[in-house]
C-alpha cells in the first residue's frame, strides 16, 4: 500500500527520520505520563512460566550489554543496575519497568507506517526491525520487575522490622 514514492537515498533518509522521530517522541510521552498511570496497570503474566523462559533464553546473561535509554531525558531512571534496595527505589524501579515495557509495546504498532512510502518488502522489513530492537526490552523489563516482585516483600519485612525495633528500643 506505498502511496509515497522516494528514490533509495530518499527511503533511507526517511526511514531514519521517522524511526529516531518515533522512537524519541513515543519515549518522551512515556516519561511524561505520571506514575499512578503504570502503578494501576496489573500487568499479568505467569510468572513462574516466563521465569522458567526467561531462565532458558539466558536475559541474565546478556540483558547488561543492551543499552539503558533510561538516562535519556532530563528525569529518566536508569534501571542498569539496583543502587539500593529500600522500600521506596525498589518500587519505583517496578513503576518504571512498567513505563519501559509499555514504552517498547507502543513502539512496535507504528512500524506499519513504513508501509506509506516503502516498498511492501522494506515494509516488512521494518516491522521485523521493530519486534527484533523491542521485544527483547520488553522480556528485560517482565524479568526485572517479576525478580523485583519477589524481593519487595521481604525488604518491607526488613524495614518493617528495623523500624520496630528502633520504636521499641530507641536504637
Amino acid at each position: 500500500m506505498q502511496v509515497f514514492h522516494l528514490s533509495i537515498s530518499g527511503l533511507i533518509i526517511a526511514n531514519f527520520i521517522a524511526w529516531f522521530t518515533i522512537h524519541v517522541c513515543l519515549s518522551y510521552f512515556c516519561l511524561k505520563v505520571p506514575d499512578s498511570f503504570y502503578e494501576s496497570r496489573n500487568l499479568h503474566h505467569r510468572k513462574r512460566e516466563e521465569a522458567a523462559l526467561y531462565e532458558i533464553l539466558k536475559i541474565r546473561s546478556w540483558k547488561t550489554v543492551l543499552p539503558d535509554g533510561g538516562g535519556i531525558f532530563r528525569g529518566g531512571f536508569r534501571k542498569k543496575k539496583l543502587k539500593t534496595l529500600t522500600v521506596t527505589y525498589v518500587t519505583k524501579f517496578i513503576v518504571e519497568t512498567k513505563r519501559a515495557e509499555f514504552n517498547h509495546w507502543i513502539l512496535i504498532p507504528p512500524s506499519l507506517l513504513f508501509f506509506l512510502w516503502n516498498p511492501p518488502l522494506v515494509g516488512w522489513f521494518m516491522v521485523a526491525y521493530s519486534l527484533i530492537v523491542n521485544i527483547p526490552f520488553i522480556m528485560i523489563q517482565r524479568y526485572n520487575r517479576y525478580r523485583l516482585e519477589l524481593i519487595l516483600p521481604k525488604i518491607k519485612n526488613k524495614e518493617k522490622r528495623r523500624r520496630s525495633s528502633v520504636e521499641t528500643y530507641g536504637i
